[in-house]
């Protein structure tokens, strides 16, 4: 039987070396430590070395995602795994659990990482860093980008997505304002431990009401066939809701089939699921599961410059 150590032995040389280099970066922490920033590296070795065998970093990056969340298919839905201090904010990684948005997060920053050249978990942190965080620069809990249309906006900054809606048929204006933040800070821990960070929450709220109002546009539900055959593998998708000081109920990414039908694919809290799942119907019709979803929008990842 090949063991785990013999394939990456068997593996091409660089290949081999990166891992090592893998291993030694991480060896600093374990995976046991409640605050260890990075976890699942067992995942990331599994994945960096078969991507770098079928050479993935060569493909267009929505191709690279889509191979990435393949590999990350059936893995365990895990909801609050970013909130590992009250005290400070931590940039982290936990490939063996996954939510909505660090699903699409990780699947992006990881095929940004192969493509920049990047090998080792502290690589991978610094994408995520770059995405998760408003110009890419951590600070305090507000620091990170926590709605969507906040993240797909700031994201377009920086040049690694382009958000799609305005240029497909049937877009409309998106009204649905953010806020449920300031409203109930007890439901957030770290608001909870520093109530002064509460104003500092509302006003990016108010930044995000103002622009969505300005510029941010959505698909309906019933013009989702009229532009599905417009999306591709690795487009990232927020699903609209009524649902008051939300905007966004749910993420993911589309995933096109050989017949070339795009799915949404997507870490599932549904409890006949969780887990992440690609959903069997084409995505046009996927969005039903609740009388509260509007439509969607999309967010087409850019190919990164090289570091």
């Amino acid at each position: 039987m090949t063991t785990r150590r013999t394939f990456l032995r068997n593996t091409v040389t660089t290949t081999v070396g990166i891992l090592t280099a893998s291993a030694v970066a991480r060896a600093a922490g374990t995976s046991t430590d409640p605050l260890n920033p990075f976890k699942g590296a067992d995942i990331f070795d599994r994945i960096l070395a078969k991507a770098l065998a079928g050479n993935w970093q060569s493909l267009p990056i929505g191709q690279a995602m889509g191979k990435i969340a393949m590999e990350l298919k059936g893995t365990p839905y895990v909801g609050f795994t970013l909130e590992l201090s009250k005290d400070h904010e931590i940039c982290s990684v936990n490939l063996a659990g996954l939510d909505c948005v660090t699903f699409f997060e990780d699947t992006l920053d990881f095929a940004r990482m192969l493509k920049t050249g990047g090998r080792t978990p502290q690589d991978l942190l610094a994408q995520v860093t770059l995405t998760r965080y408003r110009d890419g620069q951590i600070g305090d809990f507000t620091s990170r980008l926590h709605y969507t249309t906040d993240w797909f906006a700031n994201n377009e900054k920086k040049g690694v997505v382009h958000i799609l809606a305005p240029d497909l048929p049937g877009s409309e204006p998106f009204t649905q304002k953010v806020g449920i933040m300031s409203e109930q800070p007890n439901n957030y821990r770290q608001l909870k431990a520093h109530p002064e960070l509460v104003a500092k929450i509302h006003e990016f709220e108010n930044q995000i009401n103002a622009h969505n109002a300005e510029s941010m546009k959505y698909i309906p539900l019933s013009d989702l066939a009229a532009v599905q055959s417009l999306l591709q593998t690795g487009d990232i998708v927020g699903v609209c809701t009524t649902e008051p000081g939300i905007d966004i109920a749910h993420t993911g990414l589309v995933y096109q089939d050989a017949s070339g039908t795009p799915h949404f694919m997507d870490a599932s809290s549904s409890k006949k699921n969780m887990k992440v799942t690609l959903e069997s119907e084409p995505i046009s019709q996927d969005f039903r599961w609740s009388h509260k979803l509007t439509g969607a929008m999309f967010a087409r990842p850019l190919e990164p410059k090289s570091s």
